[in-house]
Parts: structure tokens; C-alpha cells; sequence
């Protein structure tokens, strides 16, 4: 029997990894679709930013890439929740160390060439820096799309969640961002026939 490798059987493991645990969700969220739509907003992120910052060109689809692995380390450690991530800096740089040593175990699943393709994807922070602010505004923005969503819904659960990640998009210095906010954000309080 030829040698197997379990990389890409872990990243599907990603729809059990749910998302928003210390919250009640009318509709749970698991890091599968969250990614999906991480890469979603990337890629348009990237597209609207070279079209505003033509002299500073990006490659769309590699935002959009980036999108889909960035909390591949997540099948290892979990999502842990905002409020524990970002309570004080020694968590946060701990977490950091925890999510490094999971994205190393997922390449350790890959033959040692497969794994020199897919270490500066999920690295990308350390190892592509041009697209971090990208995709960190993509994922802010799948947040707030995420309590939108729940608030319509009736679920006051995530209005301050909400509130609290409009106002860091609103204070973003990303031109793309403020043009999505702008021009796309509205759409996702409509029903869908008012979207037809």
C-alpha cells in the first residue's frame, strides 16, 4: 500500500470547528464557511484596492487563497473566543505561538515538497505580509457580516459584537474597506426580494 498523508482529510475537518462558542447563535457559523467567506471578501478587498490604489497592485487571487487557509491552525487549536484571544498581550503572543505549532503539525501531514507549497500560505502573515491587512479586514468584515446577520435575526446577542467591529472597520485605514462599507454593506440587510 502506498504512503498516505492526512493534510488535506484534517483542513476538511474544518466544518466541525464552530465558530462564536460563548455566544447563542440563531445560526451556527464553523470555520469552513467563515474561511469560504474570508476568501469571498479577499478577493473582492484585493480587486476594489487595485482599482483605487492602481500604482500598488495586489494579486486578487491570492488574497482570495490566503482567505481560505487563514484559520487552518483552528482544526488543531480550536477557535478561541475574541474576548480570551486579545485579553492581554501574553495570550495573545501564547496563541500566536499555539497557532504556529499547529500550522507546523498540519505541514508535517504533507510530503516534504507538498509542505514547501503550503508553508507560505499558512504563514502568509509572516511570509506575504502585503496581503495580511487584506485578508485581517476580510475576516473583521465576515465578523461583522456574522452579527448583522444574527441582529436581524432578532438576536441581541451580538449587538455589542457588532457595534464593537463596525466601529474597528470604521477606523480602518484600508481604502477598499471604507468603499465596501460604502457601497456593498447595505445589500446584507436585504431580504431577497429586495435584492431582486
Amino acid at each position: 500500500m502506498s504512503e498516505q498523508f492526512d493534510f488535506y482529510a484534517y483542513i476538511s475537518r474544518m466544518k466541525y470547528i464552530v465558530r462564536w462558542g460563548l455566544m447563542r447563535n440563531t445560526d451556527s457559523e464553523n470555520i469552513q464557511e467563515h474561511s469560504l467567506q474570508v476568501a469571498v471578501l479577499a478577493h473582492a478587498l484585493a480587486v476594489i484596492h487595485n482599482k483605487l490604489c492602481p500604482g500598488n497592485q495586489v494579486l486578487p487571487e491570492r488574497a482570495c487563497l490566503y482567505g481560505v487557509f487563514h484559520d487552518a491552525a483552528e482544526i488543531i487549536t480550536g477557535d478561541l473566543p475574541t474576548p480570551i484571544k486579545y485579553y492581554n498581550p501574553i495570550i495573545k503572543e501564547n496563541y500566536q505561538d499555539i497557532e504556529d505549532v499547529a500550522k507546523e503539525k498540519l505541514l508535517s501531514m504533507l510530503p516534504v515538497d507538498m509542505g514547501e507549497v503550503y508553508r507560505p500560505i499558512l504563514f502568509y502573515e509572516e511570509m506575504d505580509s502585503v496581503y495580511y491587512p487584506i485578508v485581517k479586514a476580510a475576516d473583521k468584515l465576515s465578523a461583522y457580516i456574522k452579527c448583522a446577520e444574527e441582529v436581524k435575526a432578532g438576536n441581541r446577542e451580538f449587538v455589542k459584537a457588532m457595534e464593537a467591529t463596525r466601529k474597528s472597520l470604521d477606523e480602518s485605514d484600508l481604502p477598499e474597506v471604507k468603499h465596501f462599507l460604502e457601497h456593498y454593506m447595505d445589500a446584507y440587510n436585504k431580504t431577497l426580494d429586495e435584492m431582486n
